[in-house]
């Protein structure tokens, strides 16, 4: 057919070729820009205002949308289909006038091509972050969920999708789908479990590394199986072999040119970094053109132009410096604008009035809850045999079930080749959002990590038997913790008697990556590079401690919102008494206070889920390693399970020869200020305890400050402000008089307001300050003084 083009031309025509079955339009020149209506255009026939009004509209209906089924439960994606649905043939697009200005065939073509864009950068994205090496360290459970999770849905389909098509009178398109809807419902996409996960926020949850190390394996084995029928159907249909011989030279020269000059070429670059530094502009700006001339070669030797992004993530190292500089540039511009046109344009392309007969949404959804419920079967059972609780088996599997984009790109891509129909295309389309929608508010419900911190004993220092091994994990965000955190160890009192292990957790955040991380290292491993100097600075404490401080040192890579996951999880794992968390302010020179709001919501939520006692640790100066002067600490003691805890913690430093206490109790003058009777004993019998032990050491004084207001309270911490290298108080006073004055103290909330006040800028001194909780979250305990 001949194509005119004319400027006269004012409205694109489309003309169907049956021979091709595709659409061409016809469109005049120059039609990008609008001079506007006040000169006689309609700004929605030109390019750029009506992809404008397309954007706008789709970020606001989805966005609408997302918040409207938030408080359901319902994950973004859904948000983005449903949008997508409600623009389309089956709502709005009804109407003929809303279809032809809104999204014209012209525009629909402009914005596909960005949606297919958008998903290849998705994809290369998902490459920066995957760990192939992943696939090396998977013990056998996770092998096992892979494999089953894919071959126990995939063969219970395809024998389904056989009975069906012998026994079953049906259309003809629907008896050929039936097999790649099997397929397709095996899959366990990588990219999919990592955004769903990412945004249930337990990607870093014991239950989150299972499903991702998991999800690679099943989606090998869905790669090997798709490559195999791929080869075996173009070997029966191609007659010349010559075409298959340049099409798998051409695809095997192009793996090598990516994992043998790509490759080194990136590791070039992160080698030419210096640790710290940025990655250069010029870098960054060779690997997305390496990126387009990547999808462009998929293209031209008939890979798509998605697979060769893709490998080259693979190739490019995840995490800092290069990985998480990649994702800083690209993840907001892919994930929130270019990302939702893709799940939109799915939504448009859904017509629900497609669908003729219920017997045919019968039969794909026969298909589709068999497979379902054949990879639940195949991925609780190798949890189950491993002693997984079934509560935990049943989440997994869930999660193991979820679809997402890489399910909705098939389905595109068949429907492009004319394996789908509209029918066909809008059921699958739906059955993405109905999986979706059911197992992300029930995997809410069924998994909370945080559960499981419950412990069943008293893990405090108090609670602590006098000569038994004391456990300590401290955290760690970078160098500038470790010096006051080993100096605090150092007081804490090791000894051949009563050793120390302590648990080192490196905390870093989750960038450049897909998966969380925690990792073990062992004392002759080399560790990454932002670990090295850190690590090496506690195993030299730990040869100067003459074998009285044992070392374990692990680094946990996850986003700050579950950070806390990995502390809390560790601490019960290692059944530590005292998880010490820097505070997320940092003291600077000249006066210069630095602070973290992130960190800040790791140490709200260490607090709120510990399953052990927990220490703010205030880092007002830098305190040198293993000083043999003498460690001046204060206790300060107003009543109740915190401060008891501070004062057993106190005891224990007490015992150091380089060590100096001092104990102050407030009280007011008609009796203990804070508490009711049962902790005004508590607090009487720990002191008398405590006074008897210490009673022939000379170097622990007690004092009594008899004080009516905050007022008296205030001058009394006042004149401690250059006193003493290290202060402790409790963090939680309930019933206090004394403190009930002190409303100004609020600002760091999870130091109570004793804490605040040596935080704050107003208070002059340079101690060092441990605000204590003590175990709050213990099985069957019903005490009102340990209620947050």
């Amino acid at each position: 057919m001949e194509t005119l083009i004319s400027p006269t031309i004012k409205l694109a025509s489309s003309f169907n070729l049956q021979s091709a079955s595709r659409y061409y339009v016809c469109s005049k020149q120059d039609d990008v820009n609008s001079r506007g209506l006040w000169f006689g255009d309609d700004p929605l026939e030109f390019s750029m205002p009506l992809l404008l009004l397309q954007l706008s509209l789709i970020s606001i209906i989805t966005r609408a949308i997302y918040i409207l089924l938030k408080p359901l439960g319902q994950p973004m994606i859904v948000s983005q289909i449903v949008g997508g649905i409600i623009l389309g043939p089956s709502i709005l697009g009804r109407s003929e006038t809303f279809s032809k200005k809104m999204f014209p065939l012209k525009g629909r073509t402009l914005l596909e091509t960005l949606s297919v864009f958008g998903f290849m950068f998705f994809l290369f994205l998902i490459g920066v972050k995957m760990d192939p090496t992943i696939i090396f360290k998977s013990g056998k459970r996770t092998i096992a969920i892979g494999f089953l999770g894919f071959f126990m849905p995939y063969s219970l389909g395809k024998f389904l999708a056989l009975i069906l098509n012998t026994t079953v009178s049906m259309d003809s398109d629907i008896s050929s789908v039936l097999e790649y809807v099997a397929s397709a419902q095996s899959m366990t996409a990588f990219p999919v479990i990592a955004c769903f996960l990412a945004e249930l926020k337990i990607l870093n949850s014991e239950l989150g590394r299972l499903a991702t190390s998991s999800s690679i394996i099943c989606d090998i084995c869905s790669w090997s199986v798709t490559g195999i029928t791929i080869i075996s159907t173009m070997i029966a249909r191609e007659r010349s072999l010559l075409r298959l011989l340049y099409s798998a030279v051409s695809t095997a020269l192009f793996f090598i040119i990516i994992m043998f000059l790509l490759r080194p070429a990136v590791l070039w670059v992160v080698r030419q970094t210096p640790e710290g530094k940025p990655i250069k502009e010029g870098y960054l700006f060779a690997i997305i053109v390496a990126v387009l001339v990547c999808g462009l070669i998929g293209e031209v030797i008939g890979l798509h132009a998605l697979l060769g992004p893709f490998l080259l993530g693979l190739v490019i190292p995840d995490g800092p410096p290069l990985g998480a500089a990649l994702e800083e540039r690209l993840d907001s511009f892919v994930s929130q604008l270019l990302m939702p046109i893709f799940f939109t344009i799915c939504g448009l392309k859904t017509d629900v009035f497609a669908i003729q007969k219920v017997k045919n949404v019968f039969l794909i959804q026969f298909i589709v809850l068999i497979c379902f419920l054949g990879k639940i079967v195949g991925t609780i059972l190798p949890p189950l045999y491993c002693r997984m609780p079934v509560r935990d088996a049943i989440s997994l599997a869930l999660i193991m079930n979820s679809k997402g984009i890489v399910e909705l790109a098939t389905y595109n891509i068949w429907r492009e080749n004319s394996v789908l129909n509209d029918q066909t295309f809008s059921i699958l389309v739906i059955s993405v959002v109905i999986i979706t929608g059911f197992v992300a508010p029930l995997v809410r419900i069924l998994y909370d990590p945080s559960r499981r911190y419950l412990a069943y004993k008293r893990r405090t220092i108090l609670h602590s038997r006098g000569n038994t091994e004391l456990g300590i994990l401290a955290c760690v965000h970078n160098e500038e913790n470790v010096p006051t955190i080993i100096k605090l160890l150092e007081a804490s009192n090791p000894t051949k008697e009563s050793t120390i292990t302590v648990y080192v957790l490196h905390l870093v955040q989750l960038a450049g990556r897909a998966s969380s991380l925690l990792v073990a290292h062992r004392p002759h491993d080399k560790s990454s590079s932002k670990s090295d100097h850190i690590i090496g600075a506690f195993r030299h404490y730990e040869q100067c401690s003459q074998s009285t401080v044992s070392l374990q040192t692990f680094t946990g890579i996850s986003p700050f919102d579950t950070m806390h996951d990995d502390v809390c999880s560790l601490a019960l794992e290692k059944r530590t008494s005292l998880i010490i968390v820097p505070f997320h302010k940092t003291w600077m020179a000249k006066g210069i206070v630095k602070s973290s709001p992130a960190i800040r919501n790791v140490n709200y939520n260490v607090l709120d889920k510990a399953p052990c006692s927990v220490g703010i640790l205030v880092d007002r100066r830098q305190l040198g390693l293993l000083s043999s002067s003498v460690y001046s600490v204060a206790v300060l003691f107003f009543g109740g399970a915190d401060d008891r805890e501070a004062l057993s913690y106190g005891g224990r430093m007490a015992e150091n020869i380089n060590t100096r206490l001092a104990v102050i109790r407030f009280s007011a003058p008609e009796g203990a200020p804070c508490g009711d009777a049962r902790s005004r004993v508590l607090d009487n019998e720990i002191f008398n305890e405590f006074r008897l032990n210490t009673m022939q050491n000379d170097r622990v004084c007690y004092h009594e400050e008899v004080v009516t207001d905050g007022a008296g309270v205030m001058a009394t911490i006042r004149s401690m402000e250059k006193a003493y290298d290290l202060v402790m108080v409790g963090r939680r006073h309930k019933q206090c008089a004394l403190r009930s004055s002190l409303t100004k103290w609020n600002e760091c909330v999870e130091l109570g307001k004793i804490g605040d006040i040596f935080a704050s800028q107003d208070f002059d001194g340079q101690s060092s300050v441990l605000v204590v909780q003590q175990q709050a979250r213990v099985w069957g305990m019903i005490d009102p003084e340990h209620s947050p």
